[in-house]
């Protein structure tokens, strides 16, 4: 499992870092097996696993669920849970607390979307032994503050504010950034910047890692198809057809077939469902 100073180990060595999404045991036994060096449960759980139009719906609870899941299916990733909306900004016993349990279920470290404002929560944390990972361009927890979900930092003064913002987070200790949807060059820019490394998702080839949600990777959902968006699979051509060919041959007779049916035991006191063929 890759550790928190492997992170700018990594960056100085130029090994680009990889983390997608998982919000449940299943998914979380597969990935355990593969190369991926970080799992995220993101607050995109509020819109992939409970069907919410954005992430602001997404809860302490929820997340402590989601993690508590993942963790208990895996052993070799470095797990990261995202700090929902308002989490940070109430109070910073309110940010700490809510950072206590997702550690508590499983999490090895926090993300926090957006610095200003959270720069004490931020120190704090990290003084007291719970790593952070940054977030900034593209923060869906201010969806409705930027009009939707768009390209970020797009004119020269908002790139230099960005920039400022991504090594207030390097200052305030946090571990790794990642940048959402913006300019490839600026990403590039910050990336050349900072000693943390950073992990794109739609800012371009320049940056120190990627991450994608794993639904997204999967090709689950046809008509999501954004700019920065490449699918590994068509997943949901794949689960259709398997699903209609489970309801063909359940309608023909075909399954259960003899191979997948129990037959009598001469001696049923002695028979066990293992034993049974």
């Amino acid at each position: 499992m890759i550790t928190v100073p492997e992170f700018k180990k990594a960056k100085e060595q130029k090994r680009r870092l990889t983390m997608l999404t998982c919000y449940d045991a299943s998914f979380a036994k597969i990935l355990d097996e593969s190369p991926i060096d970080v799992l995220l449960i993101g607050d995109s759980s509020a819109m992939v696993m409970q069907g919410f139009d954005s992430t602001i719906h997404s809860t302490v609870e929820s997340l402590a669920y989601h993690v508590a899941c993942v963790a208990r299916a895996s052993r070799k990733k470095f797990i990261v849970a995202d700090l929902p909306f308002l989490s940070t900004r109430k109070s910073r016993d309110f940010g700490v607390d809510a950072s206590e349990r997702l550690i508590r279920a499983g999490a090895h470290a926090v993300k926090i979307e957006g610095v200003r404002g959270n720069e004490d929560l931020i120190h704090h944390l990290v003084e007291s032994g719970i790593p952070v990972m940054g977030h900034l361009g593209l923060t869906p927890q201010f969806v409705n503050a930027f009009g939707g979900m768009k390209v970020q930092a797009k004119t020269r003064d908002e790139q230099e504010r960005l920039l400022l913002d991504a090594v207030a987070f390097e200052s305030l200790g946090a571990f790794s950034l990642v940048l959402e949807c913006i300019p490839a060059p600026a990403a590039s820019a910050i990336t050349a910047q900072l000693k943390i490394p950073t992990i794109g998702i739609g800012a371009g080839s320049d940056v120190d890692g990627q991450v994608l949600v794993l639904q997204d990777l999967l090709g689950f959902n046809p008509g999501f198809k954004p700019k920065f968006l490449k699918t590994y699979l068509d997943g949901y051509a794949l689960f259709q057809k398997a699903f209609s060919d489970f309801h063909e041959e359940v309608q023909n007779g075909t399954y259960p077939s003899e191979k997948e049916s129990y037959s009598s035991s001469p001696n049923p006191r002695d028979a066990t469902l293992a034993g049974l063929a």
